[in-house]
């Protein structure tokens, strides 16, 4: 049942574009189906999450990830009485920005983009959902409700240093209040992403044997988790007794959430979303002492699992094919397709036609980079 202090759709602060109500769905409901429906969504499909998407089916890719954090931001929005479509919404939004091969890829482009502003995943999801996305007669872009923009651009907080450039334009053009706190349903989004990937990432790790069940069983909370599986199944095969702790795992994480969650709003006393935007602090949080322990797991996957030899080669090959790609692109924009053409007639200087570049390649799957990569060069890369 939602609280009074649940965001309400019914006083949404708006669209850029009015349009008229659906007869059978809110404004946060429409938000999600559009988000859902959209091409950068579809996408997200052959994008990374850790390992390129082609290395295994069965690891994570970008679209796998959005789908956990959406599912996990549900739970804790409902048990908290907050609005669940508008958690959801978000968290399907959360990642449309991401390029290809995931923060390698987005690294290699904000380097790139190093003298026009950089690259920024959150900016360019916000790009993505108010100007790229072409589908609807009456404007570009998706329109959604200011509370899922919002959401989409402050959910880890607010902007308080250099605002990215897209995101200044924007607001100019549809205020943001970008220095305030987003909202509660914006900030469950935001740490269920990191609920989803610290779990996910340590069993995409044990399958792709970076290391071992007997490593993990030395860290915090999951030492606590395997001994608990051990005491209920002492005779479980390796794969189950694995699964059943990080199930128990991600358990834990979500507890510690919504416990910390419930005091707070104890002490908060919140009688509106509002009072979430200016409590002065992230309102949805971890506990101290959980911080404390996830911290030592997200090291240990930082060192064995980001940094490992086999990631890191990968990392040096799909850098390449960004940065060629997008020298290619740059000094011969033709060589994009021609529904980008277009764009190519309004743009007035080599800014302009490097942020255009920019855009196309953020777009990218990673099997349709390195297709394009080898079409250009006219030699394959080798991506294992």
């Amino acid at each position: 049942m939602q609280s009074n202090f649940a965001s309400n759709p019914a006083q949404s602060m708006g669209r850029l574009h009015n349009e008229n109500k659906s007869s059978f769905r809110d404004n946060f409901q429409r938000d999600r189906d559009r988000v859902i429906h959209c091409s950068a969504f579809r996408r997200l499909k052959h994008k990374t999450q850790v390992f390129v998407e082609h290395e295994s089916d069965y690891f994570r890719t970008r679209l796998t990830h959005t789908i956990e954090v959406a599912q996990v931001a549900r739970t804790i929005a409902g048990v908290l009485g907050l609005n669940s479509e508008l958690t959801e919404a978000i968290s399907l939004a959360h990642d449309l920005g991401h390029p290809p091969f995931g923060h390698t890829g987005e690294e290699a482009l904000n380097s790139l983009m190093s003298e026009h502003s950089g690259f920024n995943h959150n900016a360019h999801a916000l790009k993505l959902v108010t100007f790229i996305e072409r589908h609807y007669a009456a404007f570009d872009g998706l329109n959604l409700s200011w509370e899922t923009l919002e959401g989409i651009v402050k959910h880890n907080g607010p902007l308080v240093k250099e605002v990215p450039r897209y995101i200044e334009h924007y607001d100019r053009l549809h205020k943001l209040d970008l220095f305030d706190y987003a909202s509660a349903e914006a900030q469950v989004a935001a740490i269920s992403d990191d609920i989803a990937y610290n779990s996910h990432d340590l069993h995409d790790g044990l399958r792709a044997g970076l290391f071992s069940i007997e490593e993990l069983t030395s860290l915090p909370l999951l030492s606590e988790c395997f001994q608990s599986v051990d005491k209920k199944y002492p005779q479980i095969d390796n794969y189950r007794r694995q699964h059943e702790a990080l199930r128990c795992f991600l358990g834990m994480l979500v507890d510690d959430v919504l416990k910390e969650a419930q005091k707070t709003f104890a002490k908060l006393v919140p009688t509106s979303p509002d009072d979430f935007r200016k409590a002065g602090f992230q309102v949805i949080s971890f506990s101290h002492e959980l911080e404390r322990n996830l911290d030592i797991i997200r090291s240990f996957l930082f060192e064995r699992m980001y940094r490992a030899s086999s990631v890191l080669q990968m990392r040096e090959k799909v850098t390449k094919i960004v940065k060629e790609l997008f020298a290619a692109y740059t000094n011969d924009p033709n060589l994009m397709p021609k529904k980008w053409q277009k764009d190519l007639i309004s743009v007035y200087c080599d800014a302009d036609i490097v942020s255009l570049v920019c855009d196309y390649i953020a777009g990218m799957t990673d099997r349709f980079a390195i297709s394009q990569y080898e079409k250009i060069f006219g030699k394959p890369i080798k991506t294992s």
